[in-house]
């Protein structure tokens, strides 16, 4: 017979239990960020094959994408530029040239969609020749003109229209620059930062790397992004992008390190705190699906509430359409 401490189930052994057991993991549209890819040619819509289901698109495909997933309740997006026509250079000249499709994509979307959140990722490693998150110099990140050149692109973004800039460049002190810029520019209290703090050196990244066109030409950025091992580095990174005043902060990939969002959390439970289901989860999720190893919805929201369990307040997801469809049905899930 078992002893009275030892016994839990009588807690959660009924739906009103369990739910009461999971206030702080439910589910619904503000928890939700959706990224897309948006391309410099207006008039082209390609499936990524590494992504099934994810698709790059121009400007004249958005409207027609995004319209049903707003009308499903979506309140944030982020967005990537993709450059297949424009020319890439050392200096990433068009991250922030008019030409540049976010540059072009936000008062559309601003017109369009006018209370939806508009994230934009700020790296030059799509814009580059070399593919990496920084300026080299020599085979080298060089540092300081990194963090100016990220910072220059970020207030671009936000004259623009965006109305959060995301760094995920992992550049020493890239969140002061960003601040200091959009201070410059008087935009320093309309425009969020959201600083992608934790950023794994991880293999989940090699479909994103094909839908953004950015593979690196040489080496890999494991001198910037964390090693897998580590969790103290991220911690002094969190703190450090904490002290230069950043809104927001992010953990990538989610469902390995949520052992990082929870002592995040647990540290700054006051802050933000957003996981990014990266393309690598999203193919191993659909994959799994295919295969008959669960259903998307069942495995999708273990691994949801798993995150939401650890501390994460928003997730970014590829799968933000779908889960918006099920919140229409049940709210919150």
């Amino acid at each position: 017979m078992s002893s009275i401490e030892s016994v839990i189930q009588s807690g959660y052994f009924n739906d009103t239990l369990r739910e009461w057991q999971c206030q702080n993991t439910y589910i619904t549209s503000s928890n939700l960020m959706y990224p897309i890819f948006i391309l410099d040619d207006e008039d082209i819509k390609e499936e990524i094959k590494s992504m099934p289901g994810i698709f790059r698109q121009g400007l004249k495909h958005l409207k027609a994408s995004l319209d049903p997933v707003v009308e499903s309740g979506l309140k944030s997006l982020l967005i990537f530029g993709v450059i297949n026509r424009l020319p890439k250079d050392e200096h990433g000249t068009h991250a922030d040239s008019p030409e540049n499709p976010v540059i072009q994509a936000l008062p559309l979307l601003k017109q369009w969609y006018p209370n939806l959140t508009i994230a934009c990722d700020v790296c030059l490693c799509s814009y580059t020749t070399y593919g990496h998150c920084g300026i080299i110099e020599n085979k080298y990140i060089d540092n300081e003109k990194s963090i100016k050149r990220l910072g220059e692109i970020a207030l671009s973004y936000a004259i623009a229209g965006a109305d959060i800039v995301a760094p995920s460049c992992m550049m020493d002190g890239t969140v002061k620059s960003i601040k200091q810029k959009l201070l410059e520019g008087g935009l320093l209290s309309r425009v969020a930062v959201l600083s992608y703090a934790a950023k794994y050196c991880s293999s989940f990244y090699g479909p994103f790397r094909d839908a953004a066109n950015c593979a690196p030409s040489f080496s890999n950025r494991a001198s910037y992004q964390l090693p897998v091992g580590s969790s103290s580095l991220a911690e002094r990174i969190v703190d450090r992008d904490v002290t230069e005043c950043c809104d927001m902060l992010m953990v990538k990939p989610a469902m390995m390190y949520l052992d990082i969002v929870s002592k995040i959390k647990n540290k700054y439970p006051n802050r933000p705190l957003f996981v990014y289901q990266v393309s690598g989860e999203y193919a191993m999720i659909h994959h799994a699906v295919q295969a008959g190893v669960y259903t998307l919805k069942n495995g999708l929201l273990e691994i949801l509430k798993s995150m939401r369990r650890a501390g994460a307040d928003v997730v970014v997801s590829y799968y933000t359409p779908e889960i918006l469809a099920w919140l229409k049905h049940s709210s919150p899930l």
